[in-house]
């Protein structure tokens, strides 16, 4: 069995969805865990492993407060092994046309400069201590290639995707690993409006209808590929994003976008 025995992780996006899964997968690996979302939410996710979560509330794309969750790791238990980047928006659905650049600057600051963050201060925090680690951001399907997101929240992930193969190089000898997961369709918060959607109409089965597998995917389900790259399990892998999307991107959308016309 994997085992985190003796780990401090670090997981951003704690409150709910994807990052409250890895949260407790972590832990229940053995882990310690710091949980950081910017909602009070994340207290729920400390509370159902006490002894092995601690919860802090911060914005993952601020540098002081990702500066002070490294710094708070170091405090609690001395030392930090795993950083995973997983907070994240999805900016909505309009079209390049529609978004402002306010929308723009806030889409990229959460999405892209958080992750950048995590790798800055959690790779300098990691190879000072001299043991390695691993950096875990989490990207998407979208940013492999269109159609899958938001104009801004896909640009972001693209940027993800090609930050953690930046890292991986610039953590050189370090014994740092730097990867990114590309989840498809999960039913988080970020979802939620989707997956509500299509149940009010009675169309469950279609969701997830694009890949192979023909639904949609779990939370946990992205849990285990970051517990995979936590661990020791992935040592020889490196500056790669790890697509876990039930085979979405494995074929090219069936229909194509039209000027002004935006994907719902």
């Amino acid at each position: 069995m994997t085992d985190l025995s003796g780990k401090i992780a670090i997981v951003t996006g704690a409150g709910s969805g994807i990052g409250r899964a890895s949260a407790l997968l972590f832990a229940e690996h053995g882990a310690k865990v710091i949980a950081a979302d910017i909602t009070d939410k994340v207290n729920d996710t400390a509370a159902e492993n006490p002894e092995a979560i601690t919860a802090v509330t911060c914005d993952a794309g601020k540098e002081e407060d990702v500066q002070a969750l490294v710094a708070k790791a170091l405090e609690l238990h001395g030392d930090l092994h795993i950083f995973f980047a997983n907070a994240g928006i999805s900016g909505g659905f309009d079209g390049i046309f529609d978004q402002s650049v306010e929308e723009w600057e806030e889409i990229l600051r959460i999405n892209l400069i958080g992750p950048f963050l995590a790798i800055k201060y959690a790779g300098k925090a990691i190879a000072d201590k001299g043991h390695g680690g691993s950096i875990i951001c989490t990207a998407s399907v979208a940013g492999l290639r269109s159609g899958a997101g938001g104009p801004a929240y896909t640009a972001s992930k693209a940027g993800v995707v090609n930050l953690v193969r930046i890292g991986a190089q610039q953590l050189s000898g370090s014994d740092i690993r730097c990867n990114a997961i590309c989840p498809g369709l999960i039913e988080t918060g970020m979802t939620e409006f989707m997956y509500d959607m299509v149940r009010e109409r009675g169309m469950e089965d279609k969701i997830g209808q694009l890949n192979p597998l023909k639904r949609g995917g779990e939370p946990s389900e992205i849990a285990s590929a970051a517990l995979f790259l936590a661990s020791e399990d992935s040592s020889y892998v490196n500056g790669h994003a790890l697509v876990v999307d039930g085979g979405l991107s494995s074929s090219h959308p069936y229909s194509r976008q039209k000027f002004g016309q935006t994907s719902t």
